[in-house]
């Protein structure tokens, strides 16, 4: 399913560094595969579950896809499910919410809502 919104999650310096810099260039992984690693809403709290387990200081950026236009391809990753994987630096621009990653009551990450 391609969703408009989509997330990432990034450490305390790497969110500090988008904010400065207005643009993010990757994470080591990201930067190793050649593209962003992004998880639509539905995917989210697996990807932090897999990826982040135990981490601290952790934020999350909730980015619209339509400002990166082609940059964006949906490919098939964790399981054969289709990610979505942005082929160029995230700038600051289609960021349009972040904040702590937190969750629920029910477990579930707290996606970041726009001002």
């Amino acid at each position: 399913m391609k969703e408009n919104v989509t997330y990432k999650v990034l450490t305390a310096p790497q969110m500090a560094a988008l904010l400065t810099d207005g643009v993010f260039t990757g994470a080591p992984i990201d930067l190793a595969d050649g593209y962003i690693h992004m998880s639509s809403a539905d995917q989210l709290d697996e990807t932090v579950a897999k990826h982040f387990a135990g981490q601290h200081d952790l934020h999350v950026a909730a980015v619209d896809l339509a400002v990166l236009g082609d940059a964006v391809k949906w490919e098939p990753a964790r399981g054969g499910a289709l990610f979505p994987h942005i082929h160029a630096a995230l700038p600051l621009s289609a960021v349009i919410a972040h904040g702590p990653l937190r969750f629920g009551e029910d477990g579930r990450v707290v996606l970041p809502v726009a001002a």
